[in-house]
């Protein structure tokens, strides 16, 4: 199903952006989290910087308590550094559709149905979840949706 909502330029760049991190970029203007909405097409929401999040020592917990609200949908797009137990440091991207099951059924019904013009943009992104409840994003279960995670964004499992 498609609702014939189109997703902006500006998308496709930070999509780009995110996926093809250059070695001369500062850690600190790398792009961690990024949020879009729809307001006629899919625009990018808000984007934060690792520098605007170093006050913030657990970006996965920025994640949980800033970003996902109980009414509003929205996509995300999570630069998620974590370890597994086999290897060391992964960076993976993290392409995620919020529609709370408290939010309006018609606004929800909305992102579900536009979520497949963000699916072909983030094309090639390892992880793709849809999360309706805070309880699917707690940190054990949103690791173990990523594999063998011992630690994410530096804080143990």
């Amino acid at each position: 199903m498609s609702s014939g909502i189109q997703v902006a330029d500006e998308v496709k760049e930070i999509f780009n952006k995110m996926k093809v991190v250059k070695s001369d970029t500062a850690d600190k203007d790398r792009i961690r989290l990024v949020t879009f909405t729809i307001a006629g097409n899919i625009v990018v929401e808000k984007c934060f910087l690792q520098s605007d999040l170093e006050d913030d020592c657990d970006v996965f917990k920025f994640l949980q308590t800033t970003l996902l609200t109980k009414t509003e949908c929205r996509y995300i797009l999570y630069d998620c550094h974590f370890e597994t137990k086999e290897s060391s440091r992964k960076e993976e991207l993290v392409y995620m559709m919020w529609a709370p099951d408290t939010a309006q059924v018609k606004l929800r019904m909305n992102y579900a149905a536009s979520n497949s013009a963000m699916e072909r943009i983030v094309d090639g992104v390892k992880h793709k979840l849809q999360i309706n409840d805070l309880t699917y994003i707690d940190r054990l279960d949103f690791t173990k949706r990523l594999g063998n995670v011992h630690k994410l964004e530096g804080h143990d499992v």
